[in-house]
């Protein structure tokens, strides 16, 4: 099978309907297919000085979601024509794709009128921040439609709805919080829920945004229709950030599968990840059964060739609350290898940035890094991480000798770094020579007892400490063992050093 990525959630609003051609170039730098999903909600007066969230003007509505289908009708890219759906917040808000074209927009009050209506058509409602509390735009699990909603959106811009006691918070919109424990993913798998994981952004200034979610899908080619039944067959994996090539299968059968059980049933797992693998959990009916546990390399090969990856991060920069008119800034960047690069893979947050193999042994690169004034709730940026900032980050993969050099060329400067000591450790320079420069123009400002005003304003970048592909690549096979009850599901969730995540979706195993 293929594996193509998606993201299912970039919310429209009806003033973004200019901006569709520009996010859908963004989008094509990122994913392989995507769903703008259109957002008919807005404050509304409900009584004198109060305003509520309510369905905007149906006319309006009507209005934006033509432009949705008509500019979704496109031969180089799979859109899916797709709007947010919240009816009386009692069954959890849910995101509508369609696999045809124009096709209403359909606004029922409960979930069960929306299934009916769904139930005769190619298309898919998604639970999306399913943590909340069931009622208040959780996800109710107790009326939940598994062939309407196959898969459900375990991580987006929100946080994690994994568990109440995950590892990453669901705490971005605060209004809406805090995290439940009714409406997470594992306690609807504890209930025998069957379903599928994605992630995806939940964004709102641009689509496919780095650190909101991504989601793969396994098919057989890359056709809308069959996307989306891979998707009704829940062959799909979440990330919360960097493109980990993740299988995961239970007698063969892959991720999302409904087998009936064997006399010995064996998961098969291999991970390729962007990063030192930290962990892999073994997630039998919601519960944590066995983890995988890698350790930190200690000692390096004493010489020869080395395969490896590392990451690449650019921005900061500036305060904006003392340089207002400074908002971004353009990066020139060339690295060059003795050995040869096997791959990269940008993790843009904002669109207008490229880079490129000019060959085997060079990578160039044009970058815009960004940086908003305010905690703006929509910057395109807006997860548990970095709210305010708009980093642009690339992970390269490299082959060469460990006693060569690598060099970097940034902008001006250019540094040449040992292969070893990219395995041992980070490297972080700043700007430091551009901000006593700006502080000299802007204020007259050359001296002060401690370094805080040029660091805190300096633009900066970080090469993250490089991992070998020992330490990114693991495969492993778990013996089930006898099964727990009629149906178990069985997933697995890997954890990287630099906090990237996976889930997979479950297999289910019938006795």
């Amino acid at each position: 099978m293929k594996k193509f990525w998606g993201d299912f959630h970039t919310n429209m609003h009806k003033n973004h309907m200019d901006d569709f051609d520009q996010w859908v170039d963004f989008a094509k730098t990122m994913v392989d297919f995507w769903g703008p999903v259109y957002y008919p909600y807005r404050g509304i007066p409900v009584c004198e000085g109060f305003r509520a969230e309510g369905l905007e003007p149906i006319e309006e509505t009507l209005d934006a979601w033509k432009v949705v289908n008509d500019k979704s009708q496109r031969d180089d890219f799979i859109i899916y024509p797709s709007y947010e759906w919240q009816g009386n917040g009692a069954d959890g808000d849910h995101n509508v794709f369609f696999s045809e074209f124009d096709e209403d927009i359909y606004l029922p009050n409960t979930y069960a009128e929306l299934c009916d209506i769904l139930s005769n058509k190619n298309a898919i409602a998604l639970p999306h921040h399913p943590g909340y509390k069931p009622g208040h735009r959780g996800k109710n699990w107790e009326t939940h439609n598994e062939k309407v909603s196959p898969v459900v959106e375990i991580y987006s811009s929100h946080g994690s709805s994994e568990a109440s006691d995950a590892d990453i918070p669901l705490n971005v919109h605060m209004h809406m919080g805090p995290r439940g424990e009714e409406g997470t993913v594992y306690w609807a798998l504890k209930q025998g829920v069957k379903t599928g994981i994605i992630a995806s952004g939940d964004n709102h200034k641009y689509p496919a945004i780095a650190g909101n979610g991504y989601f793969a899908v396994y098919c057989e080619e890359y056709d809308r229709n069959a996307i989306l039944e891979a998707m009704r067959n829940r062959h799909t994996y979440g990330v919360t950030r960097s493109k980990m090539d993740v299988h995961f299968d239970v007698n063969g059968a892959i991720m999302g599968s409904e087998i009936n059980a064997q006399a010995n049933n064996v998961a098969n797992i291999r991970v390729e990840g962007t990063n030192a693998i930290k962990a892999i959990e073994v997630v039998r009916n919601g519960i944590c059964e066995h983890t995988y546990n890698y350790h930190p390399i200690r000692t390096l090969p004493e010489a020869g060739t080395v395969k490896f990856k590392f990451e690449l991060e650019l921005g900061w920069g500036p305060d904006r609350r003392l340089f207002k008119d400074i908002c971004e800034k353009w990066w020139d960047v060339r690295i060059h290898t003795e050995g040869k690069f096997h791959s990269f893979q940008p993790l843009w947050t904002s669109p207008g940035s490229d880079v490129e193999l000019l060959d085997e042994q060079t990578l160039t690169g044009r970058i815009i890094t960004r940086k908003e004034d305010d905690g703006n709730g929509k910057l395109s940026q807006k997860n548990y991480l970095t709210p305010y900032i708009q980093n642009q980050s690339v992970i390269i993969e490299i082959e060469d000798d460990i006693d060569n050099d690598v060099v970097f060329e940034i902008d001006e400067l250019s540094y040449r770094i040992p292969v070893r000591k990219l395995l041992t450790q980070s490297i972080l320079e700043a700007k430091e020579e551009q901000v006593a420069k700006l502080l000299k123009e802007s204020f007259d400002f050359d001296s002060y007892y401690r370094e805080d005003p040029w660091w805190h304003n300096a633009y900066k970048f970080v090469i993250h400490k490089a991992s070998l592909d020992s330490k990114y690549t693991v495969e492993e096979q778990y013996d089930l063992g006898d099964l727990e009850r009629d149906t178990d599901n069985l997933m697995i969730k890997v954890i990287q050093y630099n906090g990237d995540i996976a889930w997979t979706s479950p297999v289910y195993i019938n006795k």
